[in-house]
C-alpha cells in the first residue's frame, strides 16, 4: 500500500557505530494526515546453526545489555564491510565465537527483524558437519561461553523460555522447514 504514503522528509538525528536514528515524515493521504515516524538503520544481521557431526548444537551463552540477562543463543552479528556476502559474515561469526568451522554451510532462510521500524534483514545460515579447529577470537567486549546442545532438546528450551531471542527462534524455524522439506 505504498501509494498511500508520501515521503516528505528525513533527518538522521543519531548515528554511532552500530546503529543510526532516522525521522521521516510522512503524509498519509487516505486521511490527510502528517505525521513523523522513527527508523533504526542498522547493517544487515546474519546468524548461524552450528551441528555437530553427532548432531549437537554449538550455541552460545552471553550477557546481554538490552535485557541486562544471560541469553542462549546461536552465533551471529553484523555484516561488516569487509564480509564479501552474507555466508562469509557467518562463517566469520561462527568461527570468532565459538572457534567451530564447516565446509557445508548452506542458506535456510532470511527475516525482517522489525519492518515497522527497522530497515535491516537478518540472513540465517544452517552449518552441518561443523568441528572445533581453534579457540574463540572474541571482540574487545565480548564475553561467550559455547555450549553444546542435543538438537532434540531445541524445542524444549524454546517452549520452556530458556530461548529467548526472537531471531534464533526464527532462525530454528527456518531449519524446522528446512528439514520437513527434505532438503537435508
Amino acid at each position: 500500500m505504498k501509494r498511500y504514503w508520501e515521503l516528505l522528509g528525513s533527518e538522521t538525528v543519531f548515528s554511532d557505530r552500530i546503529m543510526k536514528v532516522r525521522h521521516d515524515r510522512y503524509h498519509f493521504l487516505p486521511n490527510d494526515v502528517l505525521r513523523d515516524f522513527t527508523v533504526l538503520e542498522f547493517a544487515d544481521w546474519v546468524n548461524i546453526i552450528p551441528i555437530t557431526p553427532d548432531g549437537m548444537v554449538v550455541m552460545i551463552r552471553q550477557y546481554r545489555l538490552g535485557t541486562r540477562r544471560e541469553t542462549l543463543e546461536i552465533p551471529g552479528g553484523l555484516i561488516s564491510e569487509h564480509d564479501p556476502d552474507p555466508l562469509a559474515a557467518a562463517a566469520r561469526e561462527m568461527t570468532e565465537e565459538t572457534g567451530y568451522h564447516s565446509d557445508e554451510i548452506i542458506h535456510i532462510g532470511t527475516v525482517e527483524p522489525n519492518p515497522a521500524i527497522q530497515n535491516n534483514r537478518c540472513y540465517t545460515f544452517l552449518a552441518l558437519n561443523t568441528k572445533p579447529i581453534s579457540g574463540q577470537n572474541l571482540d574487545p567486549t565480548e564475553a561467550i561461553d559455547v555450549e553444546l546442545v542435543r538438537r532434540q532438546d531445541i524445542a524444549g528450551l524454546i517452549r520452556s523460555s530458556r530461548i529467548t531471542h526472537s531471531l534464533v527462534i526464527a532462525a530454528f524455524a527456518h531449519l524446522m522447514l528446512y528439514e520437513r522439506n527434505g532438503l537435508h
